[in-house]
């Protein structure tokens, strides 16, 4: 009786989260807004084309997935910068902690991402000359912070749910909201193969301070993904993984990835996107260290083609404690 409960509460789980593919075959691109949302996190992530979904074991779960936060086995940071074109940059951390007194695993993330100054340009200033000095400048950025938590409901079926408070600034105009995620996990026990599913991104339309300002919805994103180890071995072992993307302003999206571990310390990543306005390839790689006698140290690069804005860089560090 126990079990048809849990299976039950599965299947539910699952029509819950199919319910906005009937909603996003409205959507129009380009109708979202705070995308920064949308931005990858993880470097191990990017390097297998952030075919991440099901196979997120590490401090990257409170982003991707929050059903995979009962898989960092211990607590856990990770740290991430990302060179954007244009020099913008993009700034993540994240930190996991078991909590046997919640029966699961709380998550918080960071993230922030920032322009730097940006010339002034109006009618008596048309151009940003380097020898102006009357020259003005103003900035834009993104801040968001969120906590999660995820447990497992069976030995094979995981739940996660992460809370997000998201602010955004223009210059001098401001908004500020709340956004939140669900996802899910299982494990088959064949091969490690897991399904995962997740709706990331789902609040209340945001709205700047302004007179006449209209109001706009979040980057709300369905996403069903699977892995599997194909090989393992005592010194190899190879995983697949295949995510599936809807998001509410843009057609589906699709993203392969491989990630090939040597002697469970060094890794190589590669992995495609399509249907991307920026399909191409990606690739990576990464390294784990014992630090003493009870740290790790992770270290991971990932390579991005980034069509017409030429390519984008992430290096992530993780400490597993």
């Amino acid at each position: 009786m126990r079990h048809r409960k849990y299976h039950l509460g599965l299947l539910g789980l699952v029509i819950l989260l199919m319910l906005p593919s009937l909603v996003y075959s409205q959507a129009k691109v380009g109708t979202t807004g705070l995308n920064f949302l949308e931005l990858g996190v993880s470097a191990r992530a990017m390097g297998m084309a952030e075919a991440f979904t099901a196979g997120v074991t590490d401090a990257s779960a409170v982003y991707y997935n929050p059903a995979g936060l009962p898989y960092v086995y211990g607590r856990e940071v990770m740290f991430t910068h990302i060179s954007m074109p244009a020099g913008i940059n993009y700034e993540f951390a994240a930190m996991v902690l078991p909590m046997e007194s919640l029966n699961g695993v709380i998550g918080f993330g960071v993230y922030s991402l920032n322009t730097g100054d940006i010339p002034l340009t109006d009618y008596f200033y048309p151009y940003a000359a380097d020898n102006n000095d009357d020259m003005q400048y103003f900035s834009a950025g993104d801040f968001a912070f969120s906590i999660s938590y995820g447990r497992f409901l069976t030995d094979k079926f995981s739940l996660g749910i992460t809370a997000k408070f998201i602010h955004e600034g223009l210059a001098l105009e401001t908004t500020s909201g709340w956004a939140a995620d669900v996802g899910t996990c299982y494990n088959s026990g064949y091969k490690n193969f897991k399904i995962g599913m997740a709706i990331t991104n789902f609040g209340p339309d945001f709205k700047y301070d302004i007179d006449n300002a209209r109001p706009f919805p979040l980057p709300m994103n369905f996403k069903f993904g699977a892995s599997i180890d194909l090989v393992t071995s005592d010194s190899h072992l190879l995983i697949l993984g295949a995510d599936g993307n809807h998001p509410a302003d843009n057609l589906e999206k699709y993203n392969f990835g491989a990630e090939y571990w040597f002697q469970d310390k060094f890794s190589l990543r590669i992995g495609e996107r399509f249907n991307y306005d920026s399909d191409g390839l990606t690739a990576g790689a990464g390294l784990r260290l014992p630090v003493g006698e009870e740290i790790e140290l992770a270290i991971d690069y990932a390579y991005q083609d980034f069509g017409y804005l030429t390519q984008v860089h992430r290096f992530s560090i993780g400490l597993g404690f």
